[in-house]
């Protein structure tokens, strides 16, 4: 059970989450994916604040969007099939997964602001603590964590 008092949010210990919030959805790469991802992560977003009780500010909202739309975008432009764009979640981290059917490793170039495109990896890793990839029988999957602000 939750005790709200004055607004704050207590948990009594009978009702206190233990496994992370996680949703996941399959894109086939047809126009429109992209968009609909962010929508799916918005959606997620909001059910963390509902569910988990978790903080998400208007700043943090936006990163996690941007890094899902990079990750999608780079799954949508390199992969040649469709998609699985995974979230979880706790009132401290929300975690972002893409994984594809590429055997090709993302690559971080060297920060250049005259370089036209290529930028995503490293907008990324700008805004995750974490990011990771591994190969999978399938593919690749790209992770990448962002921490909730207090």
């Amino acid at each position: 059970m939750t005790e709200h008092l004055g607004g704050a949010v207590m948990p009594t210990g009978f009702d206190v989450p233990v496994e992370p919030l996680r949703g996941a959805a399959h894109y086939t790469g047809e126009p429109g994916c992209i968009a609909e991802a962010r929508a799916f992560a918005a959606r997620f977003l909001q059910r963390l604040r509902t569910e988990w009780c978790a903080v998400v500010d208007g700043r943090t909202d936006g990163e996690v969007l941007l890094l899902v739309s990079e990750l999608v975008t780079n799954a949508d432009r390199h992969s040649s099939g469709p998609y699985v764009l995974e979230l979880e979640g706790t009132d401290s981290a929300v975690t972002v997964a893409v994984t594809d059917g590429s055997v090709a490793l993302p690559r971080l170039f060297p920060r250049n602001p005259d370089r036209v495109g290529r930028h995503g990896l490293e907008i990324v890793h700008a805004l995750a603590t974490e990011v990771t990839v591994e190969r999978v029988p399938v593919g690749k999957r790209v992770r990448a964590r962002i921490p909730l602000r207090p």
